[in-house]
């Protein structure tokens, strides 16, 4: 048994079930060997209540009454989040003042265990769930698993910390802001946070009850998804639950990355953004590969939503969950955390500033719904990391910035799943996330798992060196470097994005470059077919510059793609507003007089809004 456990530095759920079918290795055996290693790294802060054979047998006897086949978790360890209810085990959230001891389960943990899977602990954690650097807590500060002066991130610190350390295949933490995907990124492991309610957080002590999920760590995302398939599910007893359904992985229409220069921090902060350079490098490489188009857009919306967490009246939020406590036990809390949760008693957060938030954030997920319809958004899970020492020294700030990629998550109702990007320095792990709408789970799996397990081939990574796209709505005039031949082609209609027939672009292959406008020389009129359709005509006087959309197809599609339209319509010479000439759509003259003159609105889009 020594020698097979010892080799498995990383316990995984493949690893582990093919041991046990083989029986080669029994759950005892692992649990023994747990044991062993969260003592060796007792100095490292990772546990509250530590692994004991006492406390883990009874789930260990359990399984000579559970079949493995009929036990998708079958004798496969994991931690738990010391916020997160064990029945018969403190729960602490990291405040032993706080501290209950719960007669039964929570959802989530009732179901892994119905699963076959074994608790082995419960972790430490940033008090009450509130930072992201894993060093507030009285129960020390958990060290990183690779580099102990650095950082662990929080809040879920110990959880990710005991998978990366090998004291179990899997863990739970929570999110509300981050704390499922920052320690994820910092300890070179995947963090997968789903759709808000899709997993239930019945028996969690409530950070903002609204915004909270239960998430989990693993070493790869087969295992985050193994986890998922027997966790995910509406609870009857959880009023935060709701059905959310998990469709096969699947590849999106898009990928958005953010554009302009992003903000890096810490010591390392050089380091980090030459990691994302080539993260970016890529997963330009993998767009060409794939045929996805890859787009930069504006992501301060996502920023305005992320000050709404920490800046708004949010907090208050947080201090309707604790503020009894606290004000019955002042000076009991770790300071940084009583002064955060304090916060949120301040006068300035009445009924009516909460009312503002919240209708100033449904406007915010109107736009996001929009944006990323069956697309995904990639970001840096982190801009940078920090030692322990500059944490402890100015704690508010460093945990801020922490937060810069990660806090509009939540509050805008998406899924992410953060996975690891490679090394910003040695033994210094960088990560990137997706981010996709709550229904759209299935599109960061598969984003995730081709970049994971993607090779970009030299050719396709030569050519990704020389993407530079158009960004929309900037001045940046650029096109895609394409690795065949392709052509522009002008749209100004239903093939435009988010009508019926973008459909017939992407199928061709062709992605978005920018939006433009014609020289002012066109009219534009509604023809009267079902559904209408524009028909833009040069004019020999006059006429007016029309918007339109200009995207990139590969030579290979765009004859077909010409040949199948319909008259009136055609592909002709367009007149950009620079004077250049694409390929685009026209419309022959003698359709034009039987039909509404629109061009005085000078955009399909007010003619027929989405």
């Amino acid at each position: 048994m020594t020698e097979s456990i010892e080799v498995a530095k990383e316990l995984t759920i493949k690893w582990l079930r093919d041991k046990y079918e083989k029986q080669e290795l029994t759950p005892q055996e692992v649990i023994a060997a747990i044991v062993q290693r969260s003592s060796d790294d007792a100095d490292m802060n990772i546990w509250i209540t530590p692994p004991t054979m006492d406390v883990i047998q009874p789930y260990l006897g359990r399984l000579k009454t559970v079949s493995m086949a009929d036990a998708p978790l079958w004798g496969i360890p994991f931690a738990i989040k010391d916020n997160i209810d064990l029945a018969g085990v403190p729960t602490t959230a990291g405040c032993a003042e706080y501290a209950y001891t719960p007669s039964e389960h929570s959802g989530v943990v009732e179901r892994l265990i119905a699963a076959g899977a074994i608790p082995v602990g419960k972790t430490n954690l940033d008090q009450f769930a509130t930072g992201l650097v894993g060093a507030r807590s009285p129960y020390g500060d958990a060290h990183n698993a690779l580099r102990p002066e650095l950082i662990s991130g929080g809040s879920s610190s110990g959880s990710a910390v005991s998978v990366a350390r090998g004291q179990a295949a899997f863990s739970l933490g929570t999110d509300t802001a981050g704390s499922g995907r920052v320690p994820a990124a910092l300890n070179r492991l995947v963090g997968y946070k789903p759709s808000l309610g899709a997993w239930p957080t019945k028996g969690v002590v409530p950070a903002c009850a609204s915004l909270d999920c239960v998430t989990v760590f693993a070493h790869s995302l087969d295992d985050a998804l193994a986890v998922d398939g027997v966790v995910r599910g509406l609870h009857a007893d959880d009023p935060w639950s709701r059905s959310v359904t998990m469709e096969a992985a699947k590849l999106p229409a898009k990928v958005f990355l953010p554009e302009g220069e992003l903000g890096f921090y810490g010591p390392y902060a050089s380091e980090y953004r030459a990691a994302w350079d080539a993260a970016v490098k890529k997963l330009m490489g993998l767009s060409v590969k794939s045929n996805i188009p890859v787009e930069y857009i504006d992501v301060t919306l996502f920023a305005e939503a992320a000050a709404i967490l920490y800046e708004g009246p949010w907090v208050a939020e947080r201090w309707a969950a604790l503020g009894s406590f606290i004000e019955a036990n002042p000076g009991v809390a770790y300071p940084v955390t009583e002064k955060i949760l304090r916060s949120g008693s301040a006068a300035e957060y009445d009924a009516a500033s909460v009312f503002h938030a919240m209708h100033k954030l449904q406007q915010f997920k109107l736009k996001v719904r929009k944006l990323l319809k069956d697309a995904v958004l990639v970001m840096p899970t982190c801009g940078g990391t920090w030692t322990r020492e500059q944490v402890l020294a100015d704690p508010i700030a460093t945990n801020r910035d922490m937060g810069r990629y990660t806090n509009h998550c939540n509050l805008l109702d998406l899924c992410g799943v953060a996975v690891p990007a490679g090394d910003a320095a040695p033994q210094t792990p960088f990560g990137i996330t997706f981010f996709a709408l709550a229904e759209e789970e299935s599109l960061i799996c598969g984003a995730a798992e081709q970049f994971v397990a993607g090779a970009v081939d030299a050719e396709l990574a030569s050519a990704a060196e020389g993407i530079a796209l158009r960004v929309a709505g900037s001045a940046a005039d650029e096109v895609a470097v394409a690795a065949v031949p392709t052509t522009l082609v002008a749209v100004c209609g239903l093939h435009m994005r988010g009508y019926p027939l973008e459909k017939q672009m992407l199928g061709c292959g062709a992605r978005f470059i920018r939006e433009d406008e014609t020289a002012a020389k066109y009219s534009l009129v509604k023809l009267p077919t079902t559904p209408a359709k524009p028909g833009l005509v040069r004019q020999q006087q006059g006429g007016a510059a029309i918007l339109l959309e200009v995207w990139e197809m590969p030579l290979e599609a765009f004859g077909g793609f010409a040949a199948a339209i319909p008259a009136p319509l055609g592909i002709g010479k367009v007149e950009l507003r620079d004077g250049t000439e694409v390929p685009g759509f026209v419309c022959e003259a003698y359709a034009a007089a039987g039909a509404e003159d629109v061009t005085a609105l000078r955009t399909w889009r007010k003619v027929v809004p989405l």
